[in-house]
């Protein structure tokens, strides 16, 4: 099947689901990077813009990503709005201080993502919507996203799509190419790409998902990312029933 066609089919299946589930509207979180893009612009081919809201979650963020972000609402002419939640976690930081605990970046990364998608479906709730997520193949094979952070959403429109898919995908719907072919970032600290986090590029991600050949260390790294994150793709475990027989 050709990308094309594909990228047809989920806005069939985003148009489809938002009534099968009684719902008025689609909530997204938008960062300026690919991947918010192209669901931002599926999700508009698909319900239209008035039955889309994007929001823009910048947390202690560089004013470049919200320059992006903005970037795009203007590209697609999208309905959005600016909720700043810098204060939330810094009060959420100031409480850990005065308990005595200091936590690493990388805790504190993610308390970022689980602050915004608090916000997300704070707004879902008010305007009877679907939290759209955007998590994409490459990153749903290695873990790569905040448990109950960016990967909590009510419907993954892209996670079946590389992220040399989601690139190509972005410019078929017409996203410019400075937001197409931004370095990926989830931007939860100073300094940080998604590549140099995971210690293996996109494009080795890609191929080795295909089924083709990498290099022996980036095959390990990539095998060792996927068993380290099985607890992410599975329903939470629970034990067997409660028998209440006699």
């Amino acid at each position: 099947m050709k990308l094309e066609q594909y990228l047809k089919e989920i806005e069939q299946f985003l148009k489809e689901y938002i009534e099968k589930a009684h719902c008025k509207t689609y909530v997204l979180g938008i960062s300026g990077g690919v991947d918010s893009s192209l669901c931002a612009a599926l999700a508009r081919n698909a319900v239209g813009k008035d039955r889309l809201l994007c929001l823009i979650l910048p947390i202690e963020s560089h004013k470049a990503d919200e320059e992006d972000a903005l970037q795009l609402v203007k590209e697609l002419d999208l309905n959005y709005v600016i909720v700043d939640g810098t204060e939330i976690f810094r009060g959420y930081v100031d409480t850990f201080k005065k308990l005595g605990q200091d936590f690493d970046r990388s805790t504190l990364g993610n308390l970022k993502a689980r602050i915004r998608m608090s916000i997300l479906y704070a707004y879902a709730q008010k305007y009877n919507g679907l939290v759209i997520g955007t998590d994409n193949a490459d990153e749903r094979y290695t873990g790569y996203f905040t448990k109950h952070g960016d990967g909590a959403a009510d419907i993954l429109p892209i996670a079946h799509l590389l992220k040399g898919e989601v690139v190509e995908a972005s410019k078929l719907l017409g996203i410019s190419n400075h937001l197409a072919e931004r370095v990926p970032t989830a931007s939860l600290f100073e300094g940080q790409t998604d590549e140099n986090e995971m210690g293996v590029t996109y494009k080795d991600l890609d191929a080795y998902i295909l089924g083709k050949k990498v290099d022996e260390a980036v095959e390990k790294r990539i095998q060792h990312l996927h068993k380290i994150s099985e607890h992410k793709r599975v329903p939470t475990p629970m034990p067997k029933e409660f028998d209440r027989g006699e």
